[in-house]
This record gives C-alpha cells, structure tokens and sequence, in this order.
C-alpha cells in the first residue's frame, strides 16, 4: 500500500530524481523500499534522509546501523500520510517548531519523534518555555545597531 502510494503522490519519483542529481547509487532494499548511497549534494545535512520510498545517505546503506534503516522506514510512511509533496512544509514547521521549542531540529518535531528519536540518533532535549525562546530566536534574528 505504501509503495503504491508513493508512486501514486510522485514522492518516490521526486525522491529517484534526488538521488540521480546528488549522483547516489539506487539499489532495491527490503520491504520495497529504494536505497541510495553515495549522495554527493550537501543538503539537506543530515546522515541521512527518505523521500518518498527512496531511503537517500552519503554513505552506504550497510554501514548504518539497522536501526537508522527502521527510522527512514518510518518517515516513507509518513510521506504517504501526507500524500506526498505535503510532507515538505509539514516537516519544515516542525522542524522550526522544535528548534524554537527545544533548540534541536528533531526533539520536538513531531514526524521525528514518530520514527524514534533513538532509532534516528537523536536525543531527548528538554522543551524550554516559549516566550523567552520566541525573544531569544527574534534577538538573532534582527540586525545590530552599529556603533
């Protein structure tokens, strides 16, 4: 079911697309799962990432503990929840979300923490309370007065 919904949403296209412009080596993986080593782009930054079906790191599938394997299994699903290309801005407010939250890209993004944390190689961070997040991240944000 997923893997026709992936080819259905053109996530799994759009993730075969990445892999050949990152220059990655497509080989088929279990459960119908397409993996890809050797990707050469720097974005995103990241051990590795799943577009789609298509399970994409810099590296080799086969070095990477197994675990990570379940983890980018895990986000191929939630790709087709989101039928496709929704997955993107979904997973992008999260990952604002949580940084603003937690000061981590992961702790409190919710597509993350619905893979396993610990099976991504994330960590737990404590969430820290809203205002003075929001305050810290804008102070950053705006440009000092030069003097």
């Amino acid at each position: 079911m997923r893997r026709l919904g992936n080819r259905v949403n053109l996530s799994t296209v759009l993730g075969l697309a990445v892999a050949r412009l990152g220059r990655a080596e497509v080989r088929p993986g279990p459960r119908g799962l397409l993996l890809a080593d050797g990707y050469r782009l720097p974005f995103p930054v990241a051990g590795a990432f799943t577009v789609g079906d298509v399970l994409v790191t810099a590296g080799r599938w086969d070095a990477h503990r197994p675990a990570l394997l379940e983890h980018e299994e895990r986000h191929s699903w939630q790709w087709f929840w989101c039928a496709g290309l929704p997955f993107l801005p979904a997973y992008g407010v999260c990952l604002v979300w949580s940084v603003l939250r937690t000061g981590d890209r992961a702790a409190a993004n919710v597509f993350e923490r619905r893979a396993g944390l610990a099976l991504g190689g994330y960590r737990e961070v404590p969430v820290r309370p809203l205002v003075p997040a929001a305050r810290a991240a804008l102070s950053r944000r705006r440009p000092r007065p030069r003097t």
